[in-house]
């Protein structure tokens, strides 16, 4: 949407709040209700490695790794493992307490 308008990604949640629309599902699965298939282990090695020794990642570099191997398994694997994705680019949250099913 952010390419689509011609914005950073940061200005999405000035422009959702200003029109009254609210982001309500997250695609690496910070929140909301969308469905997830299973994690993928090089995918979390690789989120892994660009995450800080308390396994939180900021959401930008995980949306960089989703180039290589796309935002819904990206999405899975953070949904259903132990990193937690903090600092959202559209400005939703800085960082979350509780994530995910973390299964």
């Amino acid at each position: 949407m952010a390419r689509e308008l011609h914005v950073e990604p940061k200005e999405i949640a000035e422009i959702t709040k200003k029109h009254g629309i609210r982001i309500d599902n997250c695609e690496l699965g910070v929140f909301g209700s969308k469905d997830f298939g299973d994690a993928i282990d090089d995918i979390y090695e690789k989120l892994s490695s660009k995450a800080n020794s308390e396994k939180k990642l900021e959401c930008s570099a995980a949306w960089e790794v989703a180039k290589e191997f796309s935002l819904n398994r990206v999405g899975s694997t953070t949904k259903k493992s132990d990193i937690e994705v903090i600092y959202c680019q559209l400005g939703c949250f800085r960082t979350r307490i509780h994530h995910g099913s973390k299964s």
